[in-house]
């Protein structure tokens, strides 16, 4: 399989790949065989009947379905690590171009990490937590919020995230508006009226949401990483523990991985409001 890479200004990954056809022959061949041994036709005894008259009755479309659904995985990972690329989510593949006798093309776009320049967060940050270590004779001493240490942080830190993340970002939170929505008995249509907003609105603010969480997200993991925060088992497990009925439990149980992230994350928040 032949391929190219282009990095685009917003570090989104384009990776054009033309499958040869010889290739998309040989699999569509693979495809038939197996279509054959599922076959039932009419005098035949099942996967009996002959490819030719198998291949006359199977769907088109569904044949190229099933084709593509081989060959695409296997482009896609060959074109990865022939550029060396590390990517962090699963890609937006399109469909180019699927002629009989010619080379099948298509585009995958991903993104790997994106870089991330902290800056001088720490002193930058000092200059608030610091006002809150001042003892004042008669006063409690109060820790400064962490909105204040985190607008600061967004402030200082410079990182370009990638458009596919914030699309991905934006899906999701969109797809559990719309559960949220159901669960009130309400209609998207009728949502939107009542909030005198358009689709559009809402995701040019979730597109701004997406786009400052994954900017946090991406600090925090930068610094935790430079700073060696990490979550325990132990911190994991009593997490656990902690959880206020069997249920949440399980799923905390079922969702390790996500809650050690958290707890991740809320462990370097704390070294930022404690600098």
């Amino acid at each position: 399989m032949k391929s190219t890479i282009n990095k685009l200004e917003d570090n989104t990954i384009e990776l054009k790949i033309a499958v040869p056809w010889e290739t998309v022959k040989k699999v569509k061949e693979e495809v038939l065989e197996a279509f054959v041994k599922e076959a039932e036709l009419p005098g035949f005894r099942k996967g009996m009947a002959p490819k030719k008259l198998v291949e006359e009755r199977i769907d088109p479309d569904r044949l190229r379905e099933e084709i593509l659904k081989r060959i695409l995985p296997q482009g896609y990972v060959e074109a990865i690590k022939e550029h060396k690329i590390n990517p962090i989510i699963n890609p937006k593949i399109h469909v180019d171009k699927l002629e009989d006798e010619k080379d099948w093309e298509f585009t995958a776009l991903t993104c790997e990490a994106p870089q991330i320049e902290l800056g001088d967060y720490k002193d930058k940050i000092k200059t608030v937590t610091a006002k809150s270590k001042i003892a004042v004779p008669g006063k409690e001493q109060t820790q400064v919020g962490f909105d204040e240490v985190v607008k600061i942080l967004m402030e200082t830190v410079k990182i370009t995230i990638p458009a596919i993340l914030v699309e991905g970002e934006v899906d999701r939170l969109l797809s559990q508006m719309l559960d949220e929505i159901k669960r009130l008995g309400l209609t998207l249509d009728q949502y939107l009226a009542s909030t005198k907003r358009t689709i559009e609105d809402l995701r040019a603010e979730y597109a701004q949401k997406a786009s400052n969480d994954l900017k946090l997200e991406f600090a925090l993991q930068k610094i935790a990483d430079e700073e060696k925060i990490f979550a325990e088992d132990k911190e994991v497990e009593e997490a656990i523990t902690q959880a206020p009925n069997e249920a949440e439990r399980q799923n905390l149980m079922t969702n390790k991985n996500l809650l050690a992230v958290i707890i991740r994350q809320q462990k370097t928040l704390d070294f930022l409001r404690n600098l």
